[in-house]
């Protein structure tokens, strides 16, 4: 599995609704945002903010839409998209096992509709675990 390039600078995002702060931590072994909110291994982030927005948006929970930026580290591409949806990594989708800090929050970016939250929301749900696009 091919790591990125850390010492590229670059801007990577992670969509969830947990409140968090500059220096805390997303971690590893918590339930997913997502589906039967099974424990993760991996920690997910992306380096499109669009990818970001649907990550926040579908959470799982109560609280705000929320995206963080977040520094690279040993970060590796996400094969459930770029092994078998999107070769190539066109999406620029990753995870880690490490721990990723905190560093600030993306404020400015425009939501999707209820129409549209609600639709990808019944894919997800019939999915049944498959990638969807």
């Amino acid at each position: 599995m091919p790591s990125t390039d850390c010492a590229i600078p670059q801007r990577f995002y992670h969509g969830t609704r947990a409140d968090l702060k500059p220096g805390d931590l997303i971690a590893a072994g918590y339930n997913s945002n997502y589906g039967a909110r099974k424990q993760a291994s991996w920690v997910y982030l992306t380096g499109t903010l669009d990818a970001a927005i649907w990550g926040a948006e579908l959470a799982a929970g109560d609280g705000r839409e929320r995206i963080y930026m977040e520094p690279t580290g040993p970060i590796f591409d996400d094969p459930n998209l770029t092994d078998k949806k999107f070769p190539g990594n066109p999406t620029r989708s990753y995870r880690s096992q490490a721990p990723l800090r905190i560093v600030g929050e993306a404020t400015d970016w425009l939501r999707q509709t209820p129409e549209q939250v609600q639709a990808w929301r019944e894919k997800l749900a019939n999915s049944k675990g498959e990638i969807i696009n």
